[in-house]
């Protein structure tokens, strides 16, 4: 792959603002756990390596179980391993993920509030939102695994 340019020298306000939505993350409410799994879910979707790497290391160290990680590909058939919670999360990123499909549907949307405030699913869907942005970066400027993006 040619090596392509550093979005911290090409556009370090538009890194500057990437970072002020993680800043913002860190603060919500939305446990660490589903975070991460919204994290890794939708960078397998976007097959971003250098995401999931880094995702599933950060998850492994804040407790989540290798199980889970393997599984969480095929999360809907995994039985009671991730809880409803969870897997209300894990529909709405994929369905954000794949927007162009039919968007985020009404059922998934009224499956998320059993669970969640509409604060809460703010913050999921600008969660979403943004580990799509940096898979979208990361793919399109092709970095490596190890390599620093900032």
């Amino acid at each position: 792959m040619q090596k392509r340019l550093n979005i911290k020298q090409a556009a370090p306000d538009a890194l500057k603002a990437m970072i002020g939505l993680e800043s913002y993350l860190s603060k919500i409410s939305i446990s660490k756990t589903a975070k991460e799994l919204i994290k890794i879910r939708a960078s397998q979707i976007n097959g971003c390596a250098y995401c999931i790497n880094i995702h599933t290391q950060d998850a492994v160290k804040n407790g989540e179980t290798n199980q889970r990680i393997f599984l969480l590909s095929a999360w809907r058939e995994a039985g009671d391993i991730f809880t409803e919670e969870e897997k209300a999360v894990l529909a709405v990123t994929e369905e954000i993920t794949l927007i162009h499909e039919n968007g985020l549907t009404d059922e998934t949307y009224s499956k998320a509030l059993l669970y969640f405030s509409e604060n809460q699913i703010a913050d999921i869907i600008t969660a979403v939102i943004t580990i799509n942005l940096w898979n979208r970066v990361v793919l399109s400027t092709r970095l490596l695994i190890g390599e620093s993006l900032a």
